[in-house]
């Protein structure tokens, strides 16, 4: 069995990325440091996969993190990276903190693959390095515009910092980087899904939370961009279809197809819906009212972005077999049976 490094395995994305690795007769050593997640999680992946997975709880930022992991860790065969901050809104606030914790976790990551010579790696990226786009949908040439908030900028130096590392190496190290658009929804067993520690931030738990009780109301930020009903749209996919794209990726890794030192490839549903769109898909699916309101426009925020993921159809072979539909189902699922 290969054995896969995953970075931030107790959040949203790494938790369903560990169950599809387990499932496709992989070997999964996680680490995170519940900054923004709970080790209760395992459970849930444990009782999907019958696989207890051990994580070690460090903070990947922390200068002594690098010794740890050749010690503690040592040699693996792939690292995938999605330890990091990623609240837009916060990142405003909060600019200093977001640089210090997706950088630095990042260059020492980098630092341990360099050292112990793993030869493949995989970044948890996103669609906001494409900055307010001019060209819709996005595909991975669009050149980057200046991005609107600190987040979007750490995923834009992290890149950088990916592309100068690879195109420099000595060694035969390859790498790709996931840009994913919106990811939302549980895995289809309700056992896992997303529960941040800290209050959700996202559309989708956001909606699911007003819907069970938790907040009175949710906020429609913004209804005067030029989309069709004025809110925002976005390209939501399911989580279990984002985490199948890593096993994808790395598979294309181990074939050493991917002939370029690092590659880029769109993960979205190549298409938009709009925050109220999205809330009329869970009203409809689920036969319930929510309680929301019309508000300004939250900083940060981009008018609309959407993929084109054809060149993940075609290079990696992934395409999401989930709608809006079944992320608002699972979602509502998972929401009343976490609450419980």
């Amino acid at each position: 069995m290969k054995k896969i490094l995953v970075t931030g395995g107790a959040g949203y994305i790494g938790s369903h990325t560990i169950v599809d690795l387990i499932q496709n007769n992989y070997q999964v050593i996680s680490v995170d440091s519940y900054l923004n997640s709970s080790e209760d999680v395992f459970e849930g992946i444990a009782k999907i996969t019958g696989v207890s997975v051990k994580n070690i709880p460090i903070d990947l930022a922390a200068t002594e993190s690098l010794n740890f992991l050749k010690e503690q860790v040592g040699k693996v065969d792939g690292v995938i990276h999605f330890a990091a901050l990623k609240s837009v809104e916060e990142s405003v606030l909060k600019p200093l903190s977001y640089y210090q914790n997706n950088l630095g976790s990042l260059l020492h990551i980098l630092k341990y693959i360099e050292e112990m010579a793993i030869p493949h790696f995989i970044f948890s990226s996103s669609c906001t390095v494409y900055g307010e786009a001019t060209e819709l949908p996005v595909t991975e040439d669009t050149v980057f515009s200046p991005a609107t908030s600190p987040y979007g900028r750490t995923k834009q130096i992290s890149e950088y910092m990916i592309q100068d590392f690879y195109q420099n190496s000595n060694w035969d190290l390859k790498a790709i980087s996931l840009r994913y658009f919106n990811p939302a929804g549980a895995h289809p067993s309700h056992l896992i899904g997303e529960s941040p520690a800290n209050p959700a931030q996202n559309l989708v738990p956001v909606i699911t939370e007003t819907a069970i009780g938790k907040r009175k109301s949710m906020t429609v930020y913004g209804t005067d961009y030029p989309t069709r009903d004025g809110s925002c749209i976005r390209d939501y996919v399911h989580v279990s279809d984002l985490a199948r794209a890593h096993t994808l990726a790395l598979h294309k890794l181990e074939s050493t197809k991917n002939t370029r030192p690092v590659d880029f490839f769109n993960l979205g549903m190549g298409q938009g819906v709009t925050v109220l769109e999205a809330i009329q898909a869970f009203e409809k699916v689920n036969k319930l009212k929510l309680n929301y309101i019309l508000g300004p426009r939250r900083l940060g925020d981009l008018p609309a972005v959407y993929a084109d993921n054809s060149k993940a159809i075609a290079l990696l072979g992934w395409k999401p077999i989930y709608n809006i539909e079944h992320i608002m189902k699972d979602a509502w699922e998972w929401e009343k049976l976490s609450t419980k």
